[in-house]
Protein backbone atom coordinates (compact mmCIF):
# COMPACT_ATOMS: atom_id res chain seq x y z
CA UNK A 1 0.00 0.00 0.00
CA UNK A 2 1.19 3.45 -1.00
CA UNK A 3 2.03 5.87 2.21
CA UNK A 4 0.12 8.80 2.03
CA UNK A 5 1.93 12.04 1.67
CA UNK A 6 2.96 14.47 4.53
CA UNK A 7 0.59 16.74 5.38
CA UNK A 8 0.87 20.01 3.42
CA UNK A 9 2.55 23.29 5.52
CA UNK A 10 1.63 25.70 2.96
CA UNK A 11 -1.50 24.59 1.52
CA UNK A 12 -2.35 26.13 -1.87
CA UNK A 13 -5.64 28.01 -2.57
CA UNK A 14 -7.92 29.61 -5.08
CA UNK A 15 -7.05 29.38 -8.39
CA UNK A 16 -3.36 28.41 -7.53
CA UNK A 17 -4.77 25.21 -6.01
CA UNK A 18 -6.57 24.59 -9.47
CA UNK A 19 -3.77 24.95 -11.81
CA UNK A 20 -1.32 22.44 -9.83
CA UNK A 21 -4.32 20.01 -9.71
CA UNK A 22 -3.95 20.68 -13.17
CA UNK A 23 -0.79 20.00 -13.65
CA UNK A 24 -0.20 16.99 -11.47
CA UNK A 25 -3.07 15.14 -13.55
CA UNK A 26 -1.00 16.04 -16.97
CA UNK A 27 2.35 14.83 -15.24
CA UNK A 28 0.67 11.42 -13.81
CA UNK A 29 0.47 10.86 -17.32
CA UNK A 30 3.61 10.14 -17.37
CA UNK A 31 5.26 6.83 -16.18
CA UNK A 32 6.25 6.22 -12.03
CA UNK A 33 4.73 9.86 -11.27
CA UNK A 34 3.48 10.31 -8.19
CA UNK A 35 2.22 13.00 -5.79
CA UNK A 36 4.54 14.42 -2.80
CA UNK A 37 5.91 17.15 -0.89
CA UNK A 38 8.99 19.37 -0.83
CA UNK A 39 9.35 21.69 2.01
CA UNK A 40 6.02 21.60 2.63
CA UNK A 41 4.90 22.33 -0.36
CA UNK A 42 2.71 20.28 -3.01
CA UNK A 43 5.34 18.15 -5.55
CA UNK A 44 5.42 16.26 -8.25
CA UNK A 45 8.23 12.82 -8.13
CA UNK A 46 9.32 10.61 -10.05
CA UNK A 47 10.89 7.43 -8.16
CA UNK A 48 11.24 9.66 -5.36
CA UNK A 49 13.03 12.05 -7.41
CA UNK A 50 11.90 16.02 -7.58
CA UNK A 51 10.45 16.84 -10.76
CA UNK A 52 8.10 20.19 -9.82
CA UNK A 53 7.06 21.42 -6.55
CA UNK A 54 4.73 24.43 -5.79
CA UNK A 55 7.09 27.64 -4.26
CA UNK A 56 5.49 29.02 -0.95
CA UNK A 57 7.96 32.07 -1.30
CA UNK A 58 6.37 35.29 -2.09
CA UNK A 59 8.06 34.68 -5.38
CA UNK A 60 5.61 31.77 -5.51
CA UNK A 61 5.55 29.14 -8.86
CA UNK A 62 6.13 26.17 -10.05
CA UNK A 63 9.58 24.70 -9.82
CA UNK A 64 10.55 22.68 -12.33
CA UNK A 65 13.52 20.86 -13.77
CA UNK A 66 15.08 22.28 -17.12
CA UNK A 67 18.12 22.35 -18.94
CA UNK A 68 19.86 25.56 -18.52
CA UNK A 69 20.18 26.12 -22.19
CA UNK A 70 15.94 25.60 -22.43
CA UNK A 71 15.33 27.90 -19.59
CA UNK A 72 17.66 30.61 -21.03
CA UNK A 73 15.17 30.69 -24.32
CA UNK A 74 12.17 30.34 -22.24
CA UNK A 75 12.81 33.23 -19.62
CA UNK A 76 13.92 35.08 -23.04
CA UNK A 77 10.89 34.45 -24.85
CA UNK A 78 8.07 34.73 -22.08
CA UNK A 79 9.77 36.71 -19.24
CA UNK A 80 6.53 37.36 -17.27
CA UNK A 81 5.79 33.68 -17.47
CA UNK A 82 9.00 31.65 -16.85
CA UNK A 83 12.11 33.23 -14.38
CA UNK A 84 13.86 32.37 -11.66
CA UNK A 85 15.29 33.65 -8.12
CA UNK A 86 18.69 33.84 -6.40
CA UNK A 87 18.15 30.28 -5.09
CA UNK A 88 17.99 28.92 -8.81
CA UNK A 89 20.75 30.34 -10.44
CA UNK A 90 22.80 27.05 -10.42
CA UNK A 91 19.96 24.79 -10.67
CA UNK A 92 18.78 23.30 -13.82
CA UNK A 93 15.59 24.44 -12.78
CA UNK A 94 12.51 27.01 -14.05
CA UNK A 95 10.19 28.67 -12.34
CA UNK A 96 6.35 28.83 -14.07
CA UNK A 97 4.00 31.33 -13.14
CA UNK A 98 1.01 29.16 -14.04
CA UNK A 99 -1.63 31.75 -13.86
CA UNK A 100 -0.40 33.22 -17.15
CA UNK A 101 1.10 30.10 -18.54
CA UNK A 102 -0.41 28.90 -21.95
CA UNK A 103 -1.42 25.05 -21.00
CA UNK A 104 -0.58 23.82 -24.25
CA UNK A 105 2.71 24.22 -23.42
CA UNK A 106 2.51 22.86 -20.05
CA UNK A 107 2.74 18.69 -21.52
CA UNK A 108 6.19 19.01 -23.55
CA UNK A 109 7.60 20.97 -20.10
CA UNK A 110 6.58 18.23 -17.96
CA UNK A 111 8.03 15.15 -20.56
CA UNK A 112 11.41 17.35 -20.91
CA UNK A 113 11.70 17.98 -17.06
CA UNK A 114 10.37 14.03 -16.63
CA UNK A 115 13.14 12.55 -18.86
CA UNK A 116 15.96 14.51 -16.49
CA UNK A 117 14.88 12.31 -13.37
CA UNK A 118 13.24 9.58 -14.44
CA UNK A 119 15.51 6.40 -14.41
CA UNK A 120 16.72 5.20 -18.00
CA UNK A 121 15.00 1.98 -17.92
CA UNK A 122 11.48 3.95 -17.62
CA UNK A 123 12.31 6.43 -20.04
CA UNK A 124 13.58 3.48 -22.47
CA UNK A 125 10.25 1.67 -22.17
CA UNK A 126 8.07 4.94 -22.52
CA UNK A 127 9.59 5.31 -25.47
CA UNK A 128 9.36 1.90 -26.85
CA UNK A 129 5.52 2.25 -26.57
Amino acid sequence: MAKAPAPLKHPPRGKLKKAFERTLALALQLPGVEESRSYGTPAIKVNGKLLARLRSEAEGGLAIHCEMLDREMLMAADPEVFYITDHYADYPMVLINLSKLRWEAMPGLLEQAWRMVAPRSLIKSYDAE
